[in-house]
């Protein structure tokens, strides 16, 4: 009877944990943000999606079975979740070719072209979401008013995000109702509405031991802090832009993020200030997803000078 030996470098864990039960994890922790942008922004939010979705999947299934000439790996849900997080990325009014164009680049370039899941240096969804804000930024900040025109998608009414007129001081910050901006009242990208329904999502992964606190949580104290210290708005810069779903969705990626604990905390640091940099003197009112992707190309350096202690290693008193 022939069998087959797997070779692979120590240490060997055997767990029940799969890919596609992580994967599975992140997407049900994403579902009331998920629902919520289908509530506020209706047939435009369904089909940016629906479109996000099925072009990621596509578009790994056919570079893995034709250009590679592999077996397709979209069994394993990564490809859905990475278009679910595209979508909650982009506008709800965003067109349908453009966001077919940002499945391309966040599976094929972002993912694939590194050799597929597990060998990507950035966040794919994150480098198909800004390379479309490069790309077309007219179309990627033009952002619908949520509960105005659910039923319209092209010509849905449109308004500038709070992040936005406060950098160019249209807004007093203590005109704006924190309230609203936790359960979705305000403009921006579907992903970025909703504190609330973000903050669940983050305890169920918590629960389920799926990620850990030190990056979400280092990033949220440190844009805070800093926020304090600059006299930025604290709860406007936490609760405003993609802060809180890059912190617990896309900064914590299991392959573009440190593997130690002192690690994380050091990713997460950087990353919160980065982001109010960009967000107080840079170009763009929002700097989360340029913050994570440098980062990203960071990590190898932190996993290499901040490494976790070895499996089996007993510390020894000096």
């Amino acid at each position: 009877m022939s069998q087959i030996i797997t070779i692979s470098p120590s240490p060997h864990a055997q767990t029940s944990t799969t890919v596609s039960r992580l994967m599975l994890h992140v997407i049900i922790a994403l579902i009331p943000a998920a629902l919520l942008a289908l509530y506020y922004f209706g047939i435009g939010a369904a089909i940016v999606m629906a479109t996000a979705i099925a072009g990621c999947v596509a578009t790994e299934y056919l570079i893995s079975r034709f250009m590679l000439g592999e077996r397709p790996t979209i069994g394993n849900l990564s490809a859905v979740l990475t278009g679910l997080l595209l979508a909650l990325n982009l506008p709800s009014n965003l067109p349908v070719w453009i966001v077919l164009i940002g499945c391309v680049i966040a599976i094929g370039i972002g993912k694939m072209t590194f050799g597929g899941l597990g060998c990507n240096i950035f966040n794919p969804a994150l480098v198909g979401r800004v390379f479309l804000l490069l790309s077309f930024p007219m179309q990627m900040t033009s952002w619908p008013i949520p509960l105005e025109n659910r039923w319209v998608y092209a010509d849905a009414t449109t308004g500038a995000t709070i992040l936005g007129q406060l950098k160019l001081h249209q807004i007093d910050p203590s005109d704006v109702d924190l309230m609203d901006k936790a359960l979705g009242m305000a403009g921006g990208s579907m992903g970025e509405i909703g504190a609330i329904a973000l903050i669940i999502g983050f305890i169920y992964l918590l629960c389920f031991r799926v990620i850990t606190w030190h990056i979400p949580v280092s990033i949220i104290a440190t844009v805070a802090l800093f926020s304090l210290c600059i006299g930025a708005p604290v709860g406007i810069e936490i609760l405003s832009g993609g802060l809180l779903l890059g912190a617990i969705f896309m900064a914590t990626d299991y392959v573009t993020s440190p593997m130690s604990h002192k690690g994380m905390i050091l990713y997460g640091v950087m990353i919160g200030i980065i982001t109010i940099i960009i967000r107080q003197w840079g170009a763009y009112p929002e700097g989360m997803s340029f913050a994570i992707l440098i980062m990203n190309g960071v990590t190898p350096l932190i996993n290499r000078y901040i490494k976790p202690r070895k499996f089996g290693e007993r510390r020894v008193a000096a």
